[in-house]
């Protein structure tokens, strides 16, 4: 019998010693239609070479009449296998098996198996890797969302089945979405911003494909080739890369925990190459975790005032965040800021789902980009995301997820210092800044063999460097093996350093008795 929960097409598992069935045993009721479990008793009969390349399939009637099914039943089998390139049409003829069939799918690879993406030395192996790892049952501290598991997948599913009811009625699907982004998401996010202290009509508020679309879209319009951007440093490496890729020069500002440095930041304003934008997470900081000090967010805007500088403030964590922590744009309510925020990090990273909010004139200038780039963002997210807004669902979920990663964090700040690291910033949010004492690089080498993703602190410069810093995901290194595994290799990496340091140190005193500046010590000769 084909397995009743699901129907994988391209996907069937041959077994040489066992004997292909002679009639499909089709199940009513079955998770996998009729139609489907049809089509997978033909494919597997195809593939086997029990039926052979131009062979005739029985009619549409006679298979009908065959396996006690409508007409139409068989023609949905048999438009699924023309789908799987394994049958072709011929007018007036009926349905034949194709001269040439498609190569047989792999197998997937085992959940557990290691990743194929190398050790991250940049930001796009990191990338990868994520992406690598996302997939895999064991979770990594070098990812950068939230585990499966800590999401709301029926959450997701009511709102998307509520939003297609709706769309019955009123078809957005069937045409492009409104060119700022759905109205009555835009109308729910006005509404969220309004809690947070800033007031921006619906009309400031254009929808993206994500907060990383939000910030391209900003930073083409405000920055061009040449141009010096100031950043926070450390920061996040795919930005830092985004904004090198545009020809734009990045200006590090170190970042502390109370905020930017200010008076690094006032001599790049007063220099030559007169920063015109600081991009910035001022609310739980990527990577360190800190939130800006409202003594220095005030400081900051003054600044920006007195060298007419706009400030990008992503708010990507804001849902991890308490409602009144310091942000620039409720301080400066949208006058010298632009506001960018989405929902990868709490809701579901698959929807791309971002907005961003800013003063009139510049969201004309938004919208007008976004139709030259994108046309427009899905409808159908959108509206289900207005649902999870209006419905509080998204807020309730956000508070469970924020008491269990408070949990999380405590756990992972036990594990880490038991096992003998630090933290270069105090824990917040959904990041650590762990101090780990040898070259995190090295280190990241190391734990990838060993199946674990790891963030060198390296890549979180403008420029890469050598770290002995990394970032971890509170909610994916709670499990003690990692923790092991990272201090046996770090314990490793430091007897090689000590190791090779001997020599060393041999041959500089044999350099300094030689010169007949100390007597020789039989300790070292």
């Amino acid at each position: 019998m084909l397995p009743s929960s699901v129907w994988l097409p391209l996907t069937v598992q041959m077994n040489a010693t066992r004997p292909l069935p002679a009639e499909p045993a089709l199940e009513r009721g079955a998770l996998a239609t009729l139609a489907e479990q049809l089509a997978a008793f033909y494919a597997e009969r195809i593939r086997a070479g029990a039926l052979a390349a131009g062979a005739r399939l029985p009619s549409v009637r006679d298979a009908a009449r065959r396996h006690a099914l409508a007409p139409s039943t068989v023609v949905a089998a048999y438009d699924l296998l023309q789908a799987q390139g394994l049958v072709e049409a011929r007018q007036q003829r009926g349905f034949f098996v194709r001269l040439a069939l498609p190569a047989a799918p792999r197998s997937p690879r085992g959940r557990d198996a290691p990743p194929r993406s190398a050790p991250p030395h940049d930001v796009t192996t990191l990338m990868r890797g994520m992406f690598e790892h996302q997939r895999g049952k064991a979770p990594s501290p070098g990812t950068g969302t939230l585990p499966p598991d800590w999401l709301d997948l029926p959450l997701l599913h009511s709102a998307l089945r509520r939003a297609m009811s709706e769309d019955t009625l009123d078809p957005a699907s069937l045409r492009y979405g409104e060119p700022a982004g759905d109205a009555r998401l835009r109308a729910a996010l006005s509404l969220r911003l309004g809690q947070l202290g800033i007031a921006a009509a619906p009309q400031q508020i254009v929808t993206t494909a994500g907060a990383t679309h939000a910030l391209d879209l900003v930073s083409r319009l405000l920055l061009a080739p040449g141009d010096t951007v100031l950043v926070d440093e450390p920061g996040w490496a795919v930005e830092f890369a985004r904004l090198t890729q545009m020809g734009v020069k990045l200006a590090p500002v170190p970042r502390g925990p109370a905020g930017p440095d200010l008076a690094v930041m006032r001599r790049l304003l007063q220099s030559n190459a007169k920063p015109r934008v600081y991009i910035t997470v001022s609310v739980l900081h990527n990577p360190t975790g800190a939130t800006l000090a409202l003594a220095a967010a005030h400081e900051l805007l003054k600044l920006a005032e007195a060298h007419e500088l706009t400030i990008v403030e992503d708010d990507t964590y804001a849902w991890l965040a308490p409602l009144q922590a310091p942000r620039l744009a409720a301080l400066d309510q949208l006058q010298r800021t632009v506001y960018v925020s989405g929902f990868s990090k709490i809701l579901t990273p698959s929807w791309r789902v971002g907005f961003l909010a800013a003063s009139p004139a510049l969201v004309e200038r938004v919208i007008d980009r976004k139709l030259l780039t994108a046309l427009a963002t899905p409808a159908l997210p959108e509206r289900a995301l207005a649902i999870t807004l209006e419905q509080g669902t998204l807020r309730r979920h956000a508070e469970r997820v924020v008491t269990r990663l408070n949990a999380a964090r405590q756990r992972c700040v036990r594990l880490a210092e038991e096992a003998g690291f630090s933290f270069a910033a105090p824990p917040q949010g959904l990041f650590g800044w762990v101090e780990t004492g040898v070259d995190v690089d090295r280190l990241a080498g190391h734990l990838h063999a060993q199946g674990w993703l790891l963030a060198p602190g390296s890549l979180f410069h403008a420029v890469p460097r050598p770290s002995t810093l990394m970032r971890i995901n509170f909610a994916t290194s709670q499990d003690a093996k990692l923790w092991r595994a990272l201090r046996e290799a770090r314990d490793g990496l430091r007897g090689t350093a000590n190791r090779g340091a001997a020599p060393k140190a041999r041959a500089a005193y044999h350099r300094r008795t030689t010169n007949g500046n100390e007597a020789a010590s039989p300790e070292l000769t």
